[in-house]
This record gives structure tokens, sequence and C-alpha cells, in this order.
């Protein structure tokens, strides 16, 4: 497979310029004008942030990107998946006032944002994955798959469970509904908290196995008749029913990949990462850390794959900020140097795996060359 072209630009700023013209001249440049988006529909995938996370992408730079796709004559919206956690994402009624809090919502972003799976997280499709080794049928929020076109926003970030969040993690954690995101963290089957349980027998109408009954007005999960869907922890709103089986981190990374495969494949996609504010966690925590690197830039390509990997790379080449999470881990007496950013700063983490995978299922490549956009 030939390199992939990886665009770049950093935040320096000429006096009458500023970073969203750059932007929407990086997006240009990267070719997104070669997209048909004229009367379309046009997903533009990115985290809201959980309330209390600071770092999650400017509405400004979302407002750059939706007046682009306009410009195009696209239709644009804004979309996310409900979260499988407690939270304040984890149906759509929450996730839209989060959003809202956070900055994001007609006015400054100049789109709407449609909740991608539903009220309850259960609004999916289920797609066949193309070389898919872990998931044969990801399931999708039903938005996502109608649009015509599929932008990727990213904050550019670490992460304690798959070692950053980029483009692959935006699509392919972000894009499953809540049974998508259980299949990719757990081969498990969920089981029932039963002093949460409210008796209201969501879960039981939600499953398709007929493998949820009601004893002494608590629900009860026949393990045999249960395929391990998770369909019943989207449909719970007391978060009354959890998985307890969780997968490796590798294991986590591959099937990770191969969602963010089922989304991508067949139709036109667009991938940015902004690699700034890089906190040591997910936006999914109700705080940001302070960042462990620099601010490096703006970063964009047709290629998931090799996008992360241009980020990935821009990264490791940076000095850890003092005062951090790396920063203190590698001042630690004791510390195994792994001379790698994202490990140190995260050790339990094989992050490499995530692109290795998603290379060997086409979904992209980790051959790039690299282009600065002045």
């Amino acid at each position: 497979m030939e390199k992939a072209k990886v665009y770049f630009t950093d935040f320096r700023c000429k006096v009458g310029t500023n970073n969203l013209m750059k932007l929407q001249k990086l997006c240009r440049r990267a070719g997104i004008g070669n997209i048909d988006m004229d009367g379309k529909f046009v997903a533009i995938k990115m985290h809201f942030g959980e309330l209390g996370c600071l770092a999650s992408i400017r509405p400004q730079y979302v407002k750059a990107v939706a007046d682009l796709v306009k410009e195009m004559g696209g239709k644009p919206f804004l979309t996310d998946c409900n979260t499988l956690y407690p939270g304040s994402r984890k149906h759509a009624l929450e996730h839209m006032d989060c959003a809202n809090l956070n900055g994001y919502n007609t006015v400054t972003t100049g789109c709407q944002i449609i909740i991608a799976d539903g009220l309850r997280g259960t609004d999916e499709v289920e797609v066949p994955v193309k070389n898919g080794q872990y998931v044969q049928n990801a399931k999708i929020g039903r938005a996502v798959m109608d649009a015509d076109v599929f932008i990727s926003l990213a904050h550019f970030k670490g992460h304690e469970s798959t070692g950053f969040g980029g483009a692959i993690k935006n699509i392919g954690m972000g894009c499953g509904s809540r049974a998508g995101k259980m299949e990719q963290h757990s081969s498990g089957k969920p089981e029932v908290i039963e002093e949460n349980c409210r008796n209201c027998h969501r879960c039981a109408k939600e499953c398709g196995s007929d493998a949820i009954t009601y004893e002494n007005d608590v629900a009860h999960i026949n393990e045999e008749l249960c395929k391990g869907c998770g369909r019943c922890i989207g449909a719970c709103a007391f978060d009354a029913i959890q998985t307890v089986q969780w997968d490796a981190n590798d294991k986590l990374d591959r099937k990770m990949a191969e969602y963010a495969q089922a989304v991508c494949q067949d139709r036109p996609c667009f991938h940015i990462n902004l690699v700034m504010d890089i906190s040591p966690n997910c936006d999914c925590h109700a705080e940001n850390d302070a960042p462990i690197l620099p601010d490096i830039g703006m970063f964009a390509s047709f290629d998931p794959v090799a996008l992360d990997q241009a980020c990935v790379d821009a990264c490791q080449k940076q000095q850890p900020l003092p005062n951090s999470q790396l920063a203190d881990n590698l001042a630690k007496p004791d510390w195994h140097h792994h001379h790698d950013h994202f490990l140190d700063s995260n050790p339990r983490v094989n992050w490499d795996e995530t692109l290795v995978h998603a290379e060997e299922i086409g979904l992209g490549t980790r051959q790039y060359e690299l282009v600065v956009v002045k």
C-alpha cells in the first residue's frame, strides 16, 4: 500500500489570520473539496466532553468545519452516541444538556446536534465488518449510518485504556451504541445490580432473547439464553445492569478498529485531529488533568490510520510538560522508563495494537507523507 498523505499546520498565526482560518485552509489542502456534499447529510462526529472536562474541542473549531461543509452544499449535524458508563451523557436528554452546557449548540456551531443512538442508546444499526476478526456485525448509532458523508473531528489526547484517543477511537468507540460499546469493552455477559433495579421492565422489553425475567420485583438474566448483546444496559435508566467481565486492553484496541471500519467502509469520509490540551485521560472524565505534552497543531487526512500514526509520532518527539501525570511518573525513582510518552503516562496500555490491527483489516495504512501547510 502506498503512503497516505497527512496534512499538518501548527498553531502559529500571523497578524490578520487566525487558527479557524488555518483549520479551513488545512481541510481544503487535504482535499475535503473533492467530496460531493451537495445536498447531502454530513455527520460531524465529535466528543462533547463530560461535564467538568474543559479539554474538549472549542466550539469555534467545530463551527469552522461546519461552515466549510455548508460552503460545499452539505447539511452538517454534530453527533455522538450515548455512553455505557453512568455520567452526564448516558441518554439523549442528558447528553444534549451536557453538550449545550459545554458550549455546543446551534448558535456556537451553526448546526444541529443529533444523538446517534437515540433516547436510550438503543437506536442502532448492525453493520457487517469487512475483514472483521473479533466483530462480525458492529452495533452503530443509526444517525451515523444514515449520513451520506462522515467527518471525524477529534481531540487527540492520552487515554487510560487505549493509550491515546484520536480518529480511530472517536469513530470506533464513539459511534458504537451503548450495546456496541459493551461489545468492545467486554466479551462477557451483563448482570443485574439488584439494589439499583426499579422493577420497570424496560430491560425485558428490549431483550431479543427472552433472557430477562422478574422475581420479587427484581430483574434476573438467564445466562444460557443471554447473547451478551448489551441492549439491556442501554435500556436501563438506573444503572442496574452492568458488565462485569472486561477484556484486556489489546483486545479492546482491535475491536475498536473494527468498529471504525464498519463506520467508514463504503462511503466518503474525512478525518481531523486537533493535537492540543493533550490530557492524560479521556474527555469522558468529569475533569481534565494538566496536559502531558505541549500543543502541537492540527492534522487532516482521508486515512484515519495514517492520521493517528502521524499524531502519535509528533507527540513522541515532544518533551514532557512539568507538573503533569507523565512528568510525575518519570520522576519516580523506581520508574521503568518506556521511552514512550503514552506508555509512561498510562503504563497498562498497548496503544500500538489499534494501529496494527486497523492496518491489517484494511482501514488504512501506517505509512504516510506529512504535508506541512503554512
